[in-house]
């Protein structure tokens, strides 16, 4: 039995956050098994145009892996993480509460109007990871938009997800086979993928409600794009950025910074 299934019945003191935050990050793992790696590369990129004080706007912030692991490593550091997701918003608001460096605003980010619901009108760095492929172009390049006008001058934008070279059809298939052999066999071990994981998250007496929610709003996925690093790096200098390059690669996915 994992830790979830056990978490999934409640306990006398309520939810276990923390758990749900391991469960997320396996998970996640699963998919992406150098997920810390850009992660680091990401905070060091903070603290190399930021200092160690930043101020971030962590967007679509799921269950606020990446404020986590900022915090852990600036103390000083404020984070906003903003989300459309319930279910994960209520994990990270359970994982944070009590902590005034942290605040989690919900809402659409296809909405015109969401950068007026943050706390700050700038900030020294705006980060996400895994999220915007949920996006098609064009709002993509809205959103781009809209973030050069939060990033301050100096500040930092970047971007780790899943980005796709057409131009190299055989690179990609040979990549891919080899991490679906991969997840197969963590699967075999015991791995939890997506929907496994969502149906645990259904039946806790506390998430069961925010993941209906979730599943009326986006449905079993988001029918978004995934283009290149070249795509998003020509966006975001079209939209304001100063300069755009990755700074972490692998095989199929990219850590794409860009400069204000």
């Amino acid at each position: 039995m994992t830790d979830m299934e056990t978490t999934a019945t409640g306990t006398a003191t309520g939810t276990d956050w923390q758990a749900w935050q391991r469960s997320w990050d396996r998970q996640q793992e699963w998919y992406m098994p150098d997920r810390e790696e850009r992660f680091r590369v990401m905070l060091d990129m903070v603290e190399a145009f930021t200092g160690d004080e930043p101020r971030v706007l962590d967007l679509a912030c799921g269950t606020g892996s990446i404020t986590a692991r900022l915090l852990d490593r600036f103390p000083k550091a404020t984070s906003t993480g903003i989300d459309l997701d319930p279910a994960l918003l209520a994990i990270a608001r359970g994982t944070f509460d009590g902590d005034d460096r942290v605040t989690f605003v919900e809402a659409d980010l296809k909405d015109p109007d969401w950068p007026a619901r943050l706390p700050y009108d700038t900030y020294d760095a705006v980060l996400t990871a895994t999220a915007l492929h949920w996006f098609r172009a064009e709002p993509l390049e809205t959103l781009y938009g809209q973030l050069a006008g939060l990033v301050r001058h100096g500040g930092v934008f970047m971007n780790a997800d899943h980005m796709i070279d057409d131009t190299t059809p055989r690179i990609n298939a040979a990549e891919r086979t080899l991490r679906r052999a991969r997840m197969d066999q963590a699967q075999k071990a015991g791995a939890l993928d997506w929907a496994e994981w969502w149906q645990l998250a259904a039946k806790d007496p506390v998430l069961a409600a925010p993941t209906a929610r979730r599943f009326e709003i986006y449905g079993d996925h988001a029918d978004g794009e995934m283009p290149s690093a070249a795509w998003h790096a020509r966006v975001l200098r079209d939209k304001g950025f100063a300069e755009t390059r990755p700074v972490w690669c692998s095989p199929s996915d990219t850590l794409l910074l860009a400069l204000k």
